[in-house]
């Protein structure tokens, strides 16, 4: 068999493989899906009145904040997602199964392709999920064209791709799952000193280039941009350089940890 269909065969059954564990182990996918949305409901809820007043002024409602927050609580939940793609990782590398598949006839980039594919499924399905409680809860993006929509889309799964690679190459390079789980904090952690739950110019100035030059705040303002119409900007370029420079990067680390013997 060639290369290319031996890579496909065995990348479809790593890709399996990951989803049945999944499927069989559905307690931390759930528990990681449930803190973008008990922030969500949390800002909404209980802050939104005041929040939306600080960033839209007097006669502003909740309504407009939950506008505000949706697009970073959707990339907030691809970052905690992704920390489940670190965990099985890291697991595989501890218990041995990598040496196994090292010495059998097994395509060696499918290992890696199984888990990407399999974490980048598992984020869209929960961005659909937060996305719906979102509109349950009165979110709208009613003037944005399907385009605008596409793109959108586009640039989650992009965006999904790129923290799956780095969070793969940290599962890798981590000795055991717990390991791998506080590696993998900054995932959940950035979101929260992003642009998600507040404006740039209203933190410090110290902290403002920090803030906005992280990957998650372009892509949250990009995500604005296409869904409620705000300015775009230089964010676009920014999100989608950040996704390729975290992408190439999470591949090569992962490539290079592939090769070292598991603890």
């Amino acid at each position: 068999m060639s290369t290319l269909p031996l890579a496909v065969r065995d990348s479809a059954t790593m890709l399996r493989r990951n989803l049945l564990h999944a499927r069989r182990y559905p307690s931390m996918t759930l528990n990681l899906l449930l803190t973008p949305v008990m922030l969500l409901l949390l800002f909404v809820y209980i802050f939104g009145d005041v929040m939306s007043t600080g960033i839209a002024g007097r006669g502003a409602g909740r309504g407009d904040y939950i506008a505000y927050i949706v697009p970073g609580i959707l990339m907030l939940t691809i970052g905690s997602t992704v920390i489940g793609a670190a965990v099985s990782v890291a697991t595989d590398m501890s218990e041995g199964i990598i040496a196994r598949f090292r010495v059998m006839a097994v395509h060696r980039g499918s290992v890696h392709i199984g888990h990407v594919v399999g974490g980048v499924l598992k984020s869209v399905a929960s961005v659909v999920l937060v996305g719906v409680v979102a509109v349950a809860i009165g979110f709208r993006a009613t003037d944005a064209s399907p385009l605008e929509w596409l793109a959108a889309f586009g640039l989650l799964a992009l965006f999904s791709l790129a923290l799956t690679w780095i969070a793969v190459g940290m599962g890798m390079a981590s000795p055991n799952a717990e390991a791998a789980s506080n590696t993998a904090m900054p995932l959940i952690l950035l979101p929260l000193i992003s642009s998600a739950f507040t404006p740039i110019h209203a933190m410090p100035g110290w902290f403002q280039p920090i803030a906005e030059y992280q990957p998650f705040t372009p892509a949250i303002e990009t995500l604005r941009g296409l869904l409620l119409g705000s300015p775009i900007g230089h964010n676009g370029w920014l999100a989608v350089a950040w996704c390729l420079v975290l992408t190439v990067l999470g591949h090569r680390w992962s490539t290079s940890s592939f090769k070292r013997d598991p603890k």
